[in-house]
């Protein structure tokens, strides 16, 4: 472990060309560029149609908001990583680095969602004028209010500041659209593709609920700061899944990466005081938590498209690395800034950690200030002869980090506002 107070800087290497850079500008990202594609393909579909029916609108919305709901379930989403991480690490590494990018599947969410709601209100303004009878336009406006709810409130401004209604709305309002369209389908006589789409789209909502169960937690309060949750109900995870718990289930979900310990049933997670809920959390330690049973893929699994990583964690964003550090599928060194670690982490866990990565630097804010973590990730990434650089941090540092390192032709990663 480096816990030395004063270190040189780094020279980090030269920018890359204008153009490459442009291509890393956040309006640019692939999370953009999905949604971008989604958006393109309804378009061409628009020009192909030319005058489109009732029908082919109704369809083409459906069809929208299905890709929405249908990239968005957790079974899904495994298979969209389970897909990327299939080529070996001795592709070129620019394909590689593009797979890698499969944590912006969220693109496709934003773009069936808008296009879909965009499809419906061209179909309710078509209904309306073409004189739809009462009930079926009652449920076509009610509906496009909806929709126009959930998007807005959905879009980054509201949601950075209003997450906790930002999730209430999506449940809720998603159920009662969902509701609503198989109440307009059936008023619109509907044909089989429709009414599969649709049953489709509903088991795929429901199927995590399904899962749903209270289990028992045993909680360790090294410090007021953090809580490790343990686990042991039947269920091993895989490293670097997540696992979504609640203290009610209608109301309000946390996810929280899985720590699964090689050779032992059950897993653990590292919940650190970050707002009322967890700040509740770990003031009260609950005996018991609500859980949906279904894990789902993070960030750091597309580890395995690199022959080596660099992690770099701030607080607990440790807790997503330490499976992967554990399981050592993948060579990998980290780089960990934190407030005094063993006081805040206890001992046991920063002892699991080093005996893993021996030569990690762990970087004691408390003692040593406020690190440059790019030039710190770019020093690691050199040194051990890394192929990228994984990010686990706040939305604001993982960006440095990320953009501080693409813009200099090197592969990072880190969770965007929307995974």
């Amino acid at each position: 472990m480096t816990t030395s107070l004063r270190r040189e800087a780094v020279e980090l290497p030269p920018l890359t060309s204008l153009p490459r850079r442009l291509l890393k500008h956040p309006r640019l990202m692939h999370y953009n560029r999905l949604a971008a594609l989604v958006i393109t393909a309804n378009l061409a579909f628009l020009w192909a149609s030319w005058v489109p029916s009732s029908q082919t609108m109704g369809r083409a919305a459906l069809a929208d908001l299905a890709l929405a709901v249908l990239v968005r379930q957790q079974y899904v989403i495994n298979l969209f990583f389970r897909l990327a991480t299939w080529a070996p690490p001795t592709w070129p590494l620019k394909i590689r680095w593009t797979l890698g990018k499969v944590y912006h599947f969220g693109g496709l969410h934003m773009g069936g969602a808008l296009a879909g709601a965009t499809w419906f209100l061209a179909l309710t303004l078509t209904l309306t004028i073409t004189g739809a009878d009462g009930p079926l336009a009652a449920v076509s406006w009610t509906l496009v209010a909806l929709l126009a709810v959930i998007v807005g409130t959905a879009l980054p401004p509201f949601r950075s500041r209003h997450h906790d209604h930002f999730e209430k709305i999506h449940r809720f309002g998603g159920w009662s659209a969902l509701a609503l369209f198989w109440a307009h389908t059936l008023l619109s006589t509907p044909g089989p593709v429709e009414v599969s789409v649709l049953a489709v789209v509903t088991f795929s909502v429901a199927l995590p609920w399904l899962r749903l169960r209270k289990v028992a937690v045993r909680l360790e309060r090294p410090s007021p700061h953090v809580v490790l949750a343990r686990f042991d109900h039947g269920e091993t995870p895989f490293a670097g899944s997540s696992t979504a718990i609640s203290r009610s289930p209608l109301m309000e979900w946390h996810s929280f990466a899985n720590v699964p310990a090689p050779g032992e049933s059950g897993f653990r997670l590292t919940i650190s005081r970050a707002g009322d809920w967890t700040g509740s959390f770990i003031d009260d330690l609950p005996p018991k938590v609500w859980v949906k049973g279904i894990t789902t893929a993070g960030v750091a699994n597309i580890e395995t498209l690199f022959k080596k990583v660099v992690y770099v964690a701030t607080g607990s964003g440790i807790g997503p690395c330490l499976p992967h550090l554990l399981a050592a599928e993948v060579p990998a060194r980290l780089v960990w800034a934190t407030r005094d670690p063993r006081t805040t982490y206890g001992d046991a866990l920063v002892d699991e950690i080093l005996a893993v990565q021996p030569h990690a630097l762990v970087w004691d804010t408390s003692r040593q200030g406020k690190p440059d973590m790019v030039r710190l990730a770019y020093e690691a990434y050199r040194d051990f002869g890394a192929e990228a650089v994984i990010c686990i941090s706040n939305k604001k540092l993982t960006w440095q980090v990320v953009h501080g390192l693409e813009r200099r032709g090197i592969p990072a990663y880190g969770a965007i506002w929307d995974s």
